[in-house]
């Protein structure tokens, strides 16, 4: 039962990744710009990564970092 919903979620990103690709004919510096556009326009907060060398603090950071969940291509 589990494996047939995992499937089923599986097969939806492979099918929305299709899309994407197939909007962009497969070039991925202009799906990386478009993505890009659309994050920057929607004023929804991004986690951003820490480089290997940055001291982690996050119990001392006053905001929550948010990750960015990125919808489906419509």
């Amino acid at each position: 039962m589990i494996q047939n919903a995992t499937d089923s979620v599986i097969e939806e990103i492979h099918r929305t990744r299709e899309k994407i690709s197939e909007r962009f004919g497969g070039n991925i510096a202009a799906i990386a710009e478009d993505a890009a556009r659309r994050q920057a326009s929607s004023n929804r907060p991004v986690w951003k990564a820490k480089t290997p060398n940055e001291k982690d603090e996050s119990c001392e950071q006053s905001e929550p970092r948010l990750i960015l969940v990125v919808g489906r291509a419509r």
